[in-house]
């Protein structure tokens, strides 16, 4: 660490680095966030790479073709109704109405990563305003706040939710955004109502108010740049979190509505023919299984990184 004399920016990019230094050090937490680097790279690229590289569509219907496999002419959907399993044409498989599976996937994880990632930044938002203001204005703000939060968690979270999605207009992206937001956002704000109570009674809060900052000024300036720490790692595990929570809601048909395509309700049309169509449940379960745990690696480096013992950044 610098000297007690050196700048505090100097002081600020020398924790930083040992943060970098102790997350690099996780071999875990790196491979998962090359494998989300990897699938948010897919999912923004999803329309050329469906389109020129798989030359394929994540909707069109191929019910009536046929594929060559092994110099034999095969139905993409049999005169049974069972789709094609993997093959060259279709990597991944077809699902019950001959649409390429592999096309959907990509297509969901653009959806799902999208819809959690804003879902997390509304919970981010809600939780962060209310704990501050419970947590540094204490009294009837911080006991209102506190039992509505404690009311909100004794609900639970899918029960909430799939409330939530039948009283709202079930299929719609911004709907399942903003149910995600609202079911998660007391979490958040609980930590951060705890953290400010710490904080508040610190010499650097203190002196803010002595040299006559007011209120606003310490709660932006002084009080969120030392919640970045928890802020990042909640973040990191609520995505994971709300992942799972669309892909739930999905499945059970208040989510995101066929044929937009979504790793759930993927896994809804395939459950009822996993005996003999067992690619259609399989993959999108395996993506949904990859996504979290690559997370959840990320999350638990994060955590480690940022803690007492890996010098996060100081407080001022």
């Amino acid at each position: 660490m610098p000297a007690e004399g050196a700048p505090e920016g100097a002081r600020a990019s020398s924790a930083w680095r040992d943060v970098v230094r102790h997350f690099s050090a996780d071999r875990g937490a790196v491979l998962g966030l090359v494998f989300l680097l990897g699938m948010v790279a897919v999912a923004a690229a999803a329309p050329w790479l469906v389109e020129h590289v798989l030359h394929q569509s994540a909707y069109r219907q191929h019910m009536m073709d046929q594929v060559v496999v092994h110099g034999r002419a095969l139905d993409v959907v049999s005169a049974d109704g069972l789709p094609i399993g993997p093959v060259a044409g279709f990597p991944l498989g077809a699902d019950l109405l001959g649409r390429d599976l592999l096309s959907r996937l990509i297509y969901g994880a653009r959806l799902s990563l999208l819809i959690s990632s804003l879902g997390t930044l509304l919970a981010l938002a809600f939780g962060v305003a209310f704990g501050l203001i419970a947590g540094y204005y204490r009294g009837l703000a911080d006991t209102v706040i506190s039992r509505f939060v404690d009311a909100m968690m004794a609900i639970p979270v899918l029960l909430l939710a799939i409330a939530l999605a039948s009283v709202l207009r079930q299929g719609s992206v911004w709907t399942v955004v903003m149910i995600l937001g609202l079911v998660n956002w007391t979490y958040l704000a609980r930590i951060v109502r705890g953290e400010v109570l710490s904080l508040r009674e610190q010499d650097f809060i203190e002196a803010a108010r002595a040299t006559g900052a007011s209120d606003a000024a310490i709660l932006v300036r002084h009080l969120l740049p030392n919640l970045i720490g928890p802020l990042i790692v909640f973040a990191t595990l609520s995505v994971a979190g709300n992942i799972l929570l669309e892909s739930a809601l999905s499945f059970l048909g208040v989510g995101i509505q066929p044929p937009t395509p979504s790793w759930g309700n993927m896994i809804q049309e395939g459950v009822p023919f996993y005996g003999v169509a067992w690619w259609i449940t399989l993959f999108p379960g395996l993506a949904i299984l990859l996504t979290v745990v690559g997370l959840n690696l990320v999350g638990d480096g994060l955590r480690d990184a940022l803690g007492p013992s890996a010098g996060r950044p100081e407080r001022r």
